[in-house]
């Protein structure tokens, strides 16, 4: 379960999702990824972490992208004709 590897608390990086029980934010682990960084790259790097970590902190990206909503405000420009 995700929550089991990520936690949220106002007293640990301003609240930022984490990995729990350290002080390494998600958004970290994920932009590192994003930039070539490999799974054993960061385990290397952050010894406390596990490839079950790096796992949730994917999964809990992934989960709030796909509950995002969108919300317009003011005139929607028209639907294009294509």
């Amino acid at each position: 379960m995700i929550t089991d590897r990520i936690e949220m608390n106002p007293l640990v990086m301003l609240g930022k999702p984490v990995i729990r029980g350290t002080r390494i934010p998600v958004d970290l682990l994920l932009r590192k990824l994003s930039e070539g960084a490999s799974m054993a790259d960061l385990l290397e790097a952050y010894p406390r972490l596990t490839q079950q970590d790096l796992h949730a902190a994917m999964r809990y990206a992934a989960d709030t992208v796909a509950h995002e909503e969108l919300v317009l405000i003011g005139d929607a420009p028209p639907p294009s004709r294509t």
